[in-house]
């Protein structure tokens, strides 16, 4: 029964996390992106070369220029010279 349990868990934490959105900040300073998702708003604070996943079943994004754009929580995003691109 545990071991039933534990594989279904880590199904849900693997299968969750394959569908997620992910953003790369490969600028030398700190990023922020401001995820609106479920009606909430969250600020995602990237550091110089850390990589996130968030966003798994879609979301609005607020760019560090500004930009807003819709993530259905599939896309990876690239923040280089204070632009984010969408991959």
């Amino acid at each position: 029964m545990w071991k039933s349990l534990v594989a279904a868990v880590a199904f849900l934490a693997v299968g969750g996390s394959a569908f997620a959105a992910s953003a790369t900040n490969k600028d030398a300073e700190t990023r922020t992106l401001v995820v609106t998702e479920g009606g909430g708003k969250t600020e995602l604070a990237l550091a110089a070369g850390e990589t996130a996943e968030f966003c798994p079943s879609g979301c609005f994004v607020t760019m560090p220029n500004g930009d807003l754009e819709a993530l259905t929580g599939s896309e990876t995003i690239e923040i280089s010279g204070g632009v984010a691109r969408i991959k």
